[in-house]
């Protein structure tokens, strides 16, 4: 849980600083306002790079070379402060956690475990299958992460190596074997950790599809990146002409999907935008009930856009769902009336209004009974 957020630099957002709700944070304000910068910063202080793009140089500040995020977190034993910057001269990556320098951003995500929902978020179903790997991965490595981990950069090294020596047109030498048999292990323990989180994740999955779709006939099917009748190194075997022409490996993790169907046909083709959103946020709720379940521990929802594509009812129901998870959440939207009427009264809701990169706290957040927060405290330049 963030307990404290300070962000120099991000965007149009040059020096803010604001103390969240441990619960729900409404970020609401025109287009261009900077709510959605708040977000990217929440996800370069857990990650160290933006969701929006790859490059730091549009991140950054037009007149600013550096952009900082700054956070204070909350833990069982007190509170650990994370800082991260980047430097867009020579596109340097510092984190500091607890006043030590940190190398691995892999340890920075597991100290803050983010779920991203935005307009973007449908290219989980609509995308290529790397974006579905991404979300199986996302589980395994929080869930399993010091038996992932490892296993992946295996997986990957020999992966690398077997296509070097495909591209070179090496396909009967001895060191092409030696890399085979490696990338198999790795791969048939990775395929393991994958299949029994997607065992998991299913049930609860169609718990939370439930509460907001109607949708019976949809199902979820893991399918590993090579045939599931065969053993790997038969595959590659079979599959070697085609890997040696094209200089690349077909068969393996690195081609393994997560297919979404509506009865016998694909659930892209059949349901609406409004449902394909809501398949998409159940299955990244469910990541974060499981995450729970299994960890003990909460992950923090970033939310862009809410209100979009979605009809009131179920705006309404997935609030209740975030509310009945009890994590920390971070939602943006132009109108704040939209959300007006979506949480229980107990539940503690701060709302900011967001205008040209500066945050207000919103003392007047509607007929909602919200728990009056502390003071927000603003410096722009």
């Amino acid at each position: 849980m963030i307990q404290q957020l300070s962000i120099t630099d991000i965007r149009n957002l040059t020096s803010v600083s604001i103390k969240p709700s441990p619960s729900v944070n409404v970020f609401y304000g025109l287009n261009g306002s900077g709510k959605t910068s708040v977000l990217e910063a929440i996800h370069i202080l857990g990650i160290a790079r933006s969701f929006r793009t790859t490059r730091i140089k549009p991140v950054i500040h037009r007149d600013a070379e550096v952009c900082t995020v700054f956070g204070r977190l909350g833990v069982t034993s007190g509170s650990i402060p994370v800082g991260v910057s980047r430097n867009l001269r020579d596109e340097t990556l510092q984190i500091r956690v607890a006043g030590e320098n940190l190398k691995s951003t892999s340890e920075l995500a597991r100290l803050l475990p983010l779920q991203v929902i935005n307009p973007d978020t449908f290219r989980l179903l609509e995308g290529s299958p790397k974006l579905r790997r991404n979300f199986i991965d996302w589980g395994v490595f929080h869930v399993k992460h010091k038996d992932f981990f490892p296993l992946w950069k295996r997986m990957q090294k020999a992966l690398k190596q077997r296509n070097s020596l495909l591209r070179h047109g090496r396909i009967n030498s001895s060191e092409l074997t030696s890399w085979n048999i490696e990338f198999e292990k790795a791969a048939n323990a990775i395929d393991l950790l994958r299949s029994n989180y997607i065992q998991k994740l299913i049930p609860v999955f169609n718990q939370v599809l439930c509460e907001l779709a109607d949708l019976d006939n949809l199902s979820i099917q893991y399918y590993r990146g090579w045939d599931k009748e065969r053993a790997l190194h038969e595959v590659l075997n079979s599959g070697l002409a085609r890997d040696a022409q094209t200089g690349y490996t077909h068969a393996g993790p690195q081609r393994a999907d997560l297919r979404i169907r509506m009865g016998k046909g694909s659930a892209v083709d059949i349901l609406s935008r409004g449902q394909l959103k809501l398949v998409v946020c159940a299955l990244k709720l469910a990541q974060g009930f499981l995450y729970k379940e299994l960890q003990n521990k909460q992950c923090l929802f970033l939310v862009d856009d809410l209100p979009s594509e979605l009809d009131i009812p179920n705006r309404q129901k997935l609030c209740r769902l975030f509310q009945k998870m009890n994590c920390q959440t971070f939602i943006t939207c132009v109108e704040k009336e939209a959300l007006a009427n979506c949480w229980l009264p107990e539940t503690e809701v701060k709302m900011f209004h967001v205008k040209h990169g500066q945050i207000t706290l919103d003392d007047n957040p509607g007929q909602q009974s919200i728990r009056r927060a502390e003071s927000l405290e603003i410096e722009h330049e």
